[in-house]
């Protein structure tokens, strides 16, 4: 397993945590309501009917879809940026490290940092018709993430400008966006268990803002002190042995 693969894994876990985020977890009912227009009592039955399950899939599919494409393009071009950047790849670790240091300490939000603090978002008053408008709110959602979204994903592309194929950052955003998007995809398959669900977890969505604070320093501190490669070299050994 190279560093490649311990890197894929961690934007995967990335995409987890980004859903299970206080600016997207308490959301998910409205998303689901929005983009597929049927009416929140459908949505929460219990045994929804076949006709709401399929159209709720295919609406959700396509916001998946749409907050994909923008993540690929954006870990697409950031390797392709890092790529110029390779004669000074140590400096560009470094400085990567202490950036994704810093975003994990403003997620924990045990020392609240104000420039990160604004809100910056992209929405859609009025969703146009069909599939298209699924995926034209998904394009909307990944324009504007909330700060709680920001540093993971801002890890990620820091990550993706380290590497040296533009394919590798298409990987790295294609498994943050798989992340984020099947826990969507399960939830809007089973409102009414998501909401069961949420309302026992959301007393623990603090814990959760620290853990996910806590994972980002602990990436920054492997990527300032190259530890990630030295790591990704001892588990290919244990991976060559067996």
């Amino acid at each position: 397993m190279e560093i490649q693969h311990i890197s894929y894994i961690g934007a995967f876990v990335a995409g987890l945590l980004s859903f299970l985020s206080p600016c997207v977890l308490p959301l998910i009912p409205s998303y689901i309501t929005y983009i597929t227009g049927l009416s929140f009592s459908d949505l929460d039955a219990e045994h929804p009917s076949h006709v709401v399950r399929k159209k709720t899939m295919l609406h959700s599919l396509a916001f998946v879809s749409g907050f994909t494409v923008v993540f690929v393009l954006l870990g697409a071009s950031a390797t392709y940026i890092g790529s110029f950047l390779q004669q000074h790849m140590e400096l560009v670790r470094k400085l990567g490290g202490v950036l994704i240091i810093v975003f994990g300490i403003h997620v924990t939000g045990l020392v609240p940092l104000r420039w990160l603090l604004g809100e910056k978002r992209v929405s859609l008053k009025h969703k146009p018709a069909g599939f298209l408008g699924s995926f034209l709110v998904g394009l909307a959602f990944a324009a504007g993430w909330t700060p709680c979204i920001g540093p993971i994903l801002a890890s990620i592309l820091m990550i993706a400008a380290t590497e040296e194929k533009v394919a590798q950052g298409i990987v790295l955003l294609l498994l943050y966006s798989i992340g984020l998007g099947i826990p969507f995809l399960l939830s809007s398959l089973a409102l009414h268990r998501f909401i069961t669900v949420f309302n026992r977890f959301k007393k623990h969505i603090r814990l959760f803002e620290i853990i996910t604070g806590f994972f980002l320093i602990v990436v920054g501190v492997l990527i300032f002190t190259n530890w990630l490669s030295v790591l990704s070299g001892y588990v290919n050994l244990l991976f060559m042995k067996s």
